[in-house]
């Protein structure tokens, strides 16, 4: 057993939460995460209605007994969507713990309260972090520079970020961002984290449902192999670097609109991609961890060597003594 409040709040055996990957965090990512015994996530807005994440939350209900979580991206979208009414229907299929990101969760913290539900915000900033935990959240993620999808526009790191949020936060804190192996984790710890969300690792995992191409893009990449476009409209996302990413980066300092990037940067042209294969036709959301990737085995091999990796390290460590 690995004990942290991250563990006891949401009734999981160890504090490793899968990142809520678009398209990809689906039930059979999702459970597979969860019965190795971590914390696994659905992605809501995969689903273009509540119909669909209603259905795909009983079939990961059907292939795991233990939590798992809905994450809610409170962000812009070219299809309108009704944020409560997906909450709603994760609640009425008996989903207890929900993950809310991009931006405040504040409209929508009397209807999880209600519902006796957990709920885990997600922001890059301890001046965010502050205002979720006033609010009521749980639990805080903190999401440092080298993280995938949207790191915050401030470029701090998450060795900053993560000792800054735990010393000045009651509620815990996760650490999200450069975390991929055990090593990753027990530094997150030692800096005051009590549990890690791991994105990118996690895609390179057997049960991830993404395009072999993607995943051995993923093993032959290095950690500079990532690139940071959306700055113009101050929406920082890091993505893989590729042609195509790059010719979004030479729009913006060509100072494109908003109207002109979205047909690049939409969630939808990204699905395409991860079925075809393709990583020039989308922008692919990739953290700088992936240069510490090296395999793609299952997410209970992940998890298993993770905390193996962990319990080595506390040894280690002891067997060096405590300092006078």
């Amino acid at each position: 057993m690995f004990k942290t409040r991250i563990t006891e709040i949401f009734g999981i055996e160890y504090p490793i939460i899968q990142g809520a990957l678009l398209w990809l965090s689906t039930a059979e990512l999702v459970s597979a995460v969860s019965n190795a015994g971590g914390l696994g996530i659905i992605a809501a807005l995969t689903f273009p209605t509540t119909k669909e994440l209603r259905e795909e939350i009983r079939k990961t209900k059907a292939m795991t007994d233990k939590p798992f979580a809905v994450n809610i991206t409170l962000l812009p979208t070219i299809r309108p969507v009704n944020y409560e009414e997906y909450i709603t229907t994760a609640l009425d299929e008996g989903v207890n713990i929900i993950e809310t990101s991009g931006q405040s969760p504040e409209p929508f913290m009397k209807l999880i309260k209600q519902a006796n539900a957990r709920i885990m915000h997600k922001v890059a900033r301890l001046r965010d972090a502050k205002s979720a935990e006033r609010m009521g959240v749980d639990a805080v993620t903190i999401v440092g520079f080298e993280a995938a999808g949207h790191p915050g526009m401030d470029d701090v790191s998450s060795s900053v970020l993560i000792p800054m949020c735990a010393d000045l936060l009651k509620v815990p804190v996760i650490a999200a961002g450069g975390i991929s192996d055990g090593r990753g984790i027990a530094a997150a710890l030692a800096l005051g984290a009590e549990g890690v969300l791991m994105g990118t690792r996690f895609m390179a995992s057997k049960e991830c449902p993404m395009h072999p191409k993607i995943k051995q893009w993923l093993l032959d990449a290095h950690e500079t192999d990532t690139i940071i476009i959306e700055r113009s409209i101050k929406n920082a996302a890091r993505v893989m670097k590729t042609d195509f990413s790059r010719r979004v980066l030479e729009m913006e300092e060509k100072g494109a609109t908003l109207e002109e990037l979205m047909p690049l940067i939409s969630g939808d042209r990204s699905k395409g991609s991860y079925i075809s294969g393709d990583a020039n036709d989308a922008t692919i959301a990739c953290g700088q961890a992936v240069g510490l990737i090296h395999n793609i085995p299952s997410v209970k091999e992940i998890i298993d060597g993770i905390i193996g990796e962990v319990r080595l390290i506390g040894q280690r460590l002891y067997a060096l003594g405590t300092p006078e």
